[in-house]
């Protein structure tokens, strides 16, 4: 290996410790400590705070709550405290709690400041996408190459003229600054300056490594971040090597407040794990069931749990949970559009391209043209006016009594102006009414992927979906609805659509399936697999609006045989909104006769910090038949994704669920975890000292490093106040415990994240009474289906064992 080579393979290593970062635009709920995963939960959360000066846990203050609230049950607390060797008084541990201490350490990072005041606004300048009407310069050279050009002329860098003399490699110029510094302690070092400004290097390591249009017009590289940010160490005289503080700690000690936030989750999942246990032998001895009217998809987001529960509660209606892309892993492009979007889990990478195209011309493209031309048109007008020296000053004089009028409206009447947007999109006729995904294949294209699918690929996704849901029967209406929020006023707006899409609307995808699924064709091969399509069952593509509620069926093409099977479908879809619509709203504290207005008035309301909750408040995931969930109200906590394990007899589809689904879910849990407990260094803070910069991040006030996490509004109802309850992810399966321990046994990441406490897993076994089993590491179980163990009785390896503390 080359010596340049082995310099960036130390700054690779150096870097994994900085979870990736999201660009806002389409941003993702992702761990951040993500590259602590390999490392049990407790020393990962030691070393993060280490290195990022985080908090891990909840504070005293909200374990008191929780335990006063009931939601940490006693009897769970004073066996996990004594099963650690800590007095088993909840009280008197909990004031050793109030006493540990929280504060933060005064590292050596304050030495950095002037450099990081630097860097962040030449970073800022580089990687800024489209919204810079003077971008910086030489861009295309690359980050390194870039700062070179035009640093020099920079007077807020001491002896600038210095930059000239860099070196043209960047490799070069690190070996340089790092010639008095032995090579053992080179990885240290780069670790010590990646992890100064985790938000900027996270954003540069998922940059870099996704490639994307913006990466191959702009490029920027760890190593040339680095380069620069040790030239600027140089000429500011600031310490190149971390101070000798910088370190995590020793020992292996499970801390108090581990301790507690283990009972916490105990206490939660055994309500949760008897409920669905309950619900499996009372399934287990139902018949067979009738055709439902219709069946709705939906993605597995714990915001589908509450309008699914009311759909099926207006008439006969089944509904199924399943990964909100749809198992499509596409770039999508938009009719009319240049922007491509990776409409997938961040785990996987697109295989196709997909673009929409019209289905001929219809009045409605003309429709959408004319006002689109219209509309661009006047907003390049307004643009011009506005930034051109010659004419800013009378236009803001002439325009402001408009302007006013409209900040008057928007502050003021919020739902009303949602009135005046609808009513004017509706004169916009949408993609969707005049276009079709595009799925003929071609392999030859001028771009990266291929365009289209193949027959193959279309049937193996449509069958994948069916296998993965255990589909046995097909109702006349099949609706596959994918999400997306409507938000105004919100840098965050992506972080509320689809995960599964990438921070993306899940329409285009639930379009895409249901495209492949009414093709003639793939419904021979499908039924030649032995799934029995019936020749009058339609698919439908939709959306469903998370913070209205409302779910528009994209049904434009139905035949005429469907027509009023559809009207009902969205008359109960109505109804079903109201509903939700009011259980949502009144988690937001809006009242008890809050309802669909009050959703549309936060849609529209610029002034809303909290326009919908989110996935605030998730716990759970449950892998199963919707019969285990159908009757219960699991308060919009849980993922659902459909599972029948009898129709999975080699264990396939729930291999798909267990190594894809519950990894993305333990990403967003995780997000959500670390950003409630500390939303300053895993988070974002306030929305109101926000300062959105170059369209990729957030500022807290007017510089500094990106804020990664959630904002404090999409997590709390008031100062101190958690909405989402911080509990790590708890995953149950409904299958037999064999099949879950095979699954495990051939995949090593997922048993290092369950054995490191990253998140845990209870199996409900239909084959023995539906018992649950917990697992306990090294591919055992504990038995948690009874109650009250001897304290000094310990698990066992055997599925079959008693033992509980669950």
């Amino acid at each position: 290996m080359s010596a340049e080579a082995a310099v960036r393979e130390r700054i690779d290593s150096a870097a994994s410790t900085v979870g990736l970062v999201w660009p806002l635009h389409s941003f993702v709920t992702a761990n951040p400590l993500s590259g602590f995963e390999d490392v049990p939960f407790h020393q990962a959360v030691r070393e993060a705070a280490a290195r990022f000066d985080g908090r891990g846990y909840p504070d005293s203050a909200t374990f008191g709550r929780a335990l006063a609230d009931g939601r940490i049950d006693p009897a769970v607390l004073r066996r996990e405290l004594e099963r650690h060797g800590y007095d088993g008084d909840p009280d008197t541990s909990l004031s050793r709690l109030s006493a540990e201490s929280v504060g933060r350490s005064s590292g050596s990072a304050t030495d950095q400041e002037p450099v990081n005041t630097l860097l962040t606004k030449w970073l800022a300048a580089f990687l800024e996408q489209e919204t810079a009407h003077w971008p910086m310069p030489n861009r295309e050279r690359g980050f390194y190459a870039a700062f070179r050009s035009v640093a020099r002329y920079d007077r807020e860098i001491p002896d600038r003229t210095r930059i000239a003399g860099l070196p043209d490699e960047p490799v070069a110029a690190i070996e340089r600054v790092l010639s008095g510094v032995p090579e053992s302690r080179w990885e240290s070092v780069f670790e010590h300056h990646l992890t100064a400004l985790p938000g900027w290097t996270g954003l540069i390591r998922h940059r870099a490594s996704g490639g994307g249009d913006w990466q191959s017009a702009h490029p920027v590289t760890l190593t040339g971040y680095l380069a620069v940010r040790l030239a600027l160490v140089d000429l500011l005289d600031t310490p190149v090597e971390p101070d000798v503080t910088d370190t995590e700690g020793s020992g292996v000690e499970v801390p108090l407040a581990e301790v507690w936030l283990t009972a916490w989750e105990r206490s939660y999942r055994r309500e949760l794990v008897d409920e669905v246990a309950a619900a499996g032998r009372e399934s287990a001895e139902t018949g067979d069931r009738e055709r439902p009217d219709a069946q709705l998809v939906f993605c597995i987001d714990t915001r589908s749990e509450i309008i699914r529960r009311h759909i099926e509660a207006t008439g006969s209606y089944e509904t199924h949970g399943y990964a909100g892309f749809f198992g499509v892993p596409m770039r999508y492009q938009p009719y009319d559009s240049g922007v491509t979007v990776d409409a997938c889990p961040p785990i996987l990478d697109a295989q196709h391209r997909v673009t929409d195209r019209p289905t001929g011309a219809t009045p409605e493209q003309g429709r959408h043209d004319t006002w689109s031309n219209v509309l661009d048109a006047g907003a390049d007008i307004v643009e011009s006016l506005q930034s051109n020296a010659a004419t800013a000053f009378s236009f803001v004089e002439s325009a402001g009594v408009g302007y006013g009028v409209a900040l008057a409206a928007r502050t003021l009447l919020p739902a009303r102006v949602y009135d005046l947007l609808e009513s004017t999109d509706g004169r916009i006729p949408d993609d969707h009414e005049f276009c079709e995904p595009l799925l003929d294949h071609d392999p030859d294209t001028d771009h990266a992927l291929p365009a289209g699918l193949t027959l193959g690929e279309r049937v193996e996704y449509a069958a994948t979906a069916f296998d993965l849901m255990g589909w046995e029967q097909f109702g006349r209406v099949v609706v596959f609805a994918g999400h997306a929020s409507q938000t105004t006023n919100n840098p965050f707006d992506a972080s509320l659509d689809c995960g599964a899409c990438a921070g993306n609307p899940g329409g285009p995808s639930a379009r895409v399936l249901a495209a492949i699924c009414n093709d003639r064709t793939v419904k021979e091969h499908l039924r030649e697999r032995g799934f029995e399509i019936p020749a009058d069952t339609v698919f439908v593509a939709g959306q469903h609006n998370t913070t209205t509620d409302e779910v528009e069926l994209y049904a434009g093409a139905v035949p005429e045989s469907h027509e009023a099977d559809i009207e009902q479908l969205r008359a109960d879809l109505e109804q079903a909104r109201a509903g939700a619509a009011a259980e949502r709203a009144g988690d937001m504290g809006a009242g008890l006769d809050a309802g669909v207005r009050e959703t549309e008035r936060r849609a529209a309301d610029w002034a809303e910090t909290r326009p919908e909750w989110g996935l605030a408040g998730n716990a759970a995931f449950v892998v199963g038949p919707r019969s285990l969930t159908a009757d219960l109200d699991l308060d919009g906590r849980s993922f659902l994704h459909s599972y029948d394990w009898s129709t999975d007899p080699d264990g396939a589809a729930l291999e798909a669920i267990v190594t894809g689904p519950m990894v993305v879910t333990q990403w967003i849990n995780s997000q959500y975890y670390f950003a409630t407990v500390d939303p300053a260094v895993y988070g974002s803070g306030s929305k109101v000292t926000h300062n959105p910069v170059g369209n990729v991040g957030v500022y807290q006030g007017n510089g500094g490093d990106l804020m990664t996490g959630l904002p404090v509004q999409s997590l709390q109802s008031g100062t101190d106040e958690p909405y989402h309850q911080p509990l790590r992810l708890s995953t149950v399966i409904h299958a037999p415990v064999e099949r879950v321990t095979d699954i495990l046994a051939d995949h090593d990441g997922v048993t290092e994240l369950l054995e490191n406490n990253w998140l845990s897993l209870t199996v409900v076994d239909p084959q023995q009474d539906h018992r649950s089993f917990r697992f306990d590491g090294d591919l055992s179980w504990v038995d948690s289906s009874e109650r009250e163990p001897p304290t000094d009785q310990g698990p066992t390896a055997s599925p079959s064992t008693s033992a509980v503390d669950d």
